[in-house]
């Protein structure tokens, strides 16, 4: 099996990384981008060209079966052990061990010591605090001060402490890390696509616990059933032509409600899965959802549509995903990139992933291949987020759904938990939007940079009306030389007889005067990742004379 060049870059960085420094490294490679093979490679190498033993941790059971069976493709001369309870396996002293960290977290004594750890999906070993990666780990090097671990991961990132990587924590620096739009540009990874046109989402009114949306609020606004049926109509509508449509609900009850208005408003069957379904239940849902050959005869048919609840973020791999549907909001990039990552394999049946977002999330945490973690450090003087109970009048975090002081409730939030149209912000930056508005109001008004000088050339600002309490604005170069100047000329010719003034304030008299061409409808050009949209294009009324002699001189 031979590795891409991406991923022996990968190898390579890591083995020069171990050489050169004396702690641990981390690579960075997108969902699909085959980590497995990437931790297979390095595996192999340490058993047959170095004589080590080498343990592979992970979390979740599929996980572990792909890592194990990566190892004994690449080398089949190798012993490859499985150490996990939900697979009932306990292998402990072959040279390759594949374990599922909650089996082994206490029993570090019990699998003999290893010389190299690789642990997949490393960003969730904690930063702080005695979780189950860094007890084992600690243990590891009590016996073995040479251990060395490294990290493979797609987000190098906590939502609860920023970049996993720190001169004292086990994982110590970035060794390599290649970006997802580099990966879908060489045709290693399905492009992602996004509902065209412009939805803003306003979650500001919904309340956060440690650092996420409170599930108890959003599983509570969740239960509008009008809302969940405008939802499950659009998506009916936009993936009349997708094959595999995976949807992350934001509770269980909120799940059996889409479900249940696929099936009765739409006649989609529409499987299900939650941490408490039963394992052959499970097995058989995700083998018709990935087009497998059915475990029973009684599911003949794979399964176009197939909602959960944050349980198939990671170590779920369905090429045939072309849609991904996130029906609920979140507040860590980590499990947004996650969830939309399913939909970037490649599969012969899919040109693309679309991803319908009604939760917002695209808009909050930007463009996928963008996304970082937010600085958590307050900004000097900034106090916590605080409301006032209205019966009692006693200042409190706004976490609290009911006053800590008297009991009283706390009125719920004025917005849903999501919005029943999808956003249409673009999820990969570079992704360009076009949205036709009509123009409901203009205003014109003179503009100086910020901190300009006095002196400085001067624009004539435009603000476009095209919405309620919604605003474009454009800034035409009058006072400006060069290229600045010829296109505010250009622009000037289109709209008025009179010859473009050479001053800020003789363009705006004119202007207010009326001799300018009412514009009725604007273009406006979104690009994700970018800051400000831009009008590249409008449709104006009719130029006419009869402001002529009104006009200021």
């Amino acid at each position: 099996m031979k590795l891409r060049t991406y991923q022996q870059n990968a190898v390579d960085a890591v083995y020069d990384h171990l050489r050169n420094r004396d702690d641990n490294p981390v690579a960075v490679l997108p969902t699909g981008a085959g980590k497995s093979l990437v931790l297979a490679k390095i595996a192999s190498d340490a058993v047959n060209q170095w004589n080590g033993r080498v343990l592979i941790l992970a979390h979740v059971k599929e996980l572990l079966e792909q890592n194990a069976d990566k190892v004994r493709r690449l080398c089949s001369d190798i012993n490859v052990g499985l150490y996990s309870a939900g697979l009932k396996k306990r292998d402990t002293n072959t040279p390759v061990l594949v374990a599922g960290i909650q089996s082994v977290y206490k029993r570090a004594c019990d699998v003999d010591p290893f010389d190299l750890i690789v642990v997949d999906e490393a960003h969730l070993i904690s930063k702080k605090g005695d979780g189950m990666y860094r007890q084992f780990l600690a243990d590891c090097k009590v016996i073995n001060p040479n251990v060395r671990v490294i990290g493979l991961t797609a987000t190098p990132f906590r939502l609860d402490s920023g970049m996993i990587c720190s001169p004292d924590h086990f994982l110590n620096s970035i060794c390599y890390e290649i970006g997802i739009k580099e990966l879908i540009r060489d045709g290693y990874l399905c492009p992602l696509v996004s509902k065209a046109g412009i939805n803003r989402a306003d979650f500001s009114s919904v309340h956060l616990r440690a650092g996420e949306f409170v599930a108890d609020e959003v599983d509570r606004l969740a239960g509008d059933d009008a809302l969940v049926s405008a939802a499950c109509a659009e998506i009916v509508e936009l993936t009349a032509d997708r094959r595999a449509v995976l949807i992350f609900a934001s509770s269980v009850a909120h799940g059996r409600q889409v479900v249940e208005a696929l099936r009765d408003n739409h006649n989609i069957e529409c499987g299900f899965v939650t941490g408490q379904t039963p394992a052959d239940e499970r097995d058989e849902l995700l083998a018709r959802f990935r087009g497998d050959q059915p475990t029973s005869l009684l599911a003949d048919e794979p399964l176009r549509f197939l909602c959960n609840v944050n349980v198939l973020t990671t170590g779920f791999d369905a090429p045939r995903v072309d849609c991904v549907v996130m029906l609920r909001p979140t507040m860590s990039p980590g499990l947004l990139y996650q969830c939309v990552g399913r939909g970037f394999r490649l599969h012969p049946d899919k040109q693309n992933c679309l991803v319908l977002d009604f939760g917002g999330n695209i808009e909050r945490h930007g463009p996928i291949d963008q996304i970082k973690p937010k600085d958590k450090a307050a900004r000097p003087g900034q106090e916590p987020p605080a409301k006032e109970c209205e019966k009692c009048h006693a200042l409190v975090a706004c976490g609290y759904a009911n006053c800590p002081e008297c009991g009283h409730p706390f009125p719920p939030p004025d917005r849903e938990a999501h919005d029943a149209k999808a956003s249409e912000a673009g999820v990969l930056s570079g992704e360009v939007t076009d949205t036709d508005y009509d123009v409901q109001d203009v205003i014109y008004r003179i503009h100086r940079k910020r901190d300009a000088d006095e002196d400085a050339p001067r624009c004539l600002r435009v603000d476009y009306m095209i919405g309620l309490d919604k605003w474009q604005s454009e800034f035409i170069c009058i006072e400006h030389a060069g290229y600045a100047r010829r296109k505010a000329e250009a622009w000037w010719s289109e709209r008025c007889l009179d010859p473009c003034p050479t001053n800020a304030e003789e363009a705006l008299d004119l202007a207010d005067a009326g001799l300018l061409a009412a514009p009725e409808t604007i273009t406006v050009r979104s690009i994700a990742g970018q800051k400000y949209d831009r009008i590249i294009k409008q449709t104006l009324g009719e130029t006419t004379n009869a402001a002529l002699e009104e006009a200021p001189f």
